[in-house]
């Protein structure tokens, strides 16, 4: 077994797809119309695993967007060439809460995406 996909509540699939892709490089592999929603995949690349993102649809999941990790980091995004990712986003308008660090398992630096979802990018 492996680990295909996480759902990624959002305000709307189409300021998604264009935040995840056009900002943070992500690949979009699906996006299938099925009338009253979409089943959208977007996946770094390299990676086989990826977001389903699925569009708040009630008072409960639009209080999620940018909260299901309930204020923590809860995404991960590993590279392997740290210094040229972390200058390839913030080029490209991703807020960091901080400058890049080194800990024992990497150099690591927190951003928000634009729906405020709090992310460590982490390399070697």
């Amino acid at each position: 077994m492996q680990l295909s996909a996480l759902t990624l509540i959002v305000p709307d699939y189409d300021t998604a797809i264009a935040y995840y892709c056009d900002v943070m490089g992500f690949v979009l592999t699906e996006n299938i119309d099925q009338g009253r929603k979409r089943w959208v995949r977007v996946t770094p690349p390299g990676s086989g695993t990826g977001f389903i993102l699925a569009r708040a649809d009630d008072p409960a999941q639009v209080a999620a967007v940018g909260n299901q990790g309930a204020g923590r980091v809860w995404l991960f995004l590993q590279t392997d060439d740290f210094a040229v990712d972390h200058t390839r986003l913030k080029a490209a308008g991703v807020q960091f809460e901080e400058e890049p660090r080194h800990e024992p398992y990497g150099t690591v630096a927190v951003f928000r995406d634009t729906f405020g979802n709090r992310w460590d990018l982490i390399g070697p």
